[in-house]
């Protein structure tokens, strides 16, 4: 029965594990629009590595419509990442041939999940009474990413309200939080 448990409780684990690694990778694979609007003078591998930096731009020269859409594309693809997540252990709280032990830990990981999309929807409508209605925030374990768009780059206040709120609502260390300007 131990061995049972065990070797069922490291089936979910790795389960949740690879979940967030898909979704981890999903985010860090960034923008697919990079390489359709490549300068042809620029190759695509040279676009990748400039993925997650920060890069200061004229705002003139910024297309709102793409960046609109980076915001809302990504949050959906977060929310579908927890969906998914939430299905393969609901799946398992609802299957017959699983312990009772390993459907507790199952409803765990979902509350914790819901939790996280919680606190995340908050960060973000806090943010956008603050001024930052452009942004969207992604968990991974201990540590956060935050991506705004401001006019005219952040503010050491806004970086240090992007904090505050990150840091108070997910409940993460200040030196865990990543902001990134779009």
């Amino acid at each position: 029965m131990l061995k049972s448990l065990k070797r069922n409780q490291v089936v979910i684990y790795v389960i949740a594990l690879m979940m967030v690694a898909a979704g981890y990778l999903n985010y860090t694979a960034g923008d697919k629009s990079i390489e359709a609007n490549a300068d042809p003078e620029v190759t695509y591998n040279e676009n990748i590595a400039d993925i997650g930096d920060a890069t200061l731009v004229n705002s003139n020269e910024v297309d709102t419509e793409n960046t609109d859409e980076y915001f809302s594309k990504s949050k959906l693809e977060r929310d579908n990442m927890y969906s998914q997540m939430i299905e393969t252990y609901q799946n398992i709280v609802n299957s017959s041939t699983v312990s009772e032990e390993q459907k507790a830990i199952a409803t765990q990981e979902i509350t914790k999940i819901n939790n996280n999309k919680n606190a995340i929807m908050i960060c973000e409508n806090i943010l956008g009474t603050k001024g930052l209605d452009k942004n969207v925030v992604f968990v991974n374990g201990d540590s956060v990413s935050v991506v705004v768009k401001v006019d005219g780059g952040l503010a050491e206040n806004q970086v240090a309200q992007i904090q505050n709120v990150i840091s108070r609502e997910i409940n993460v260390e200040i030196q865990n939080i990543n902001i990134t300007e779009k």
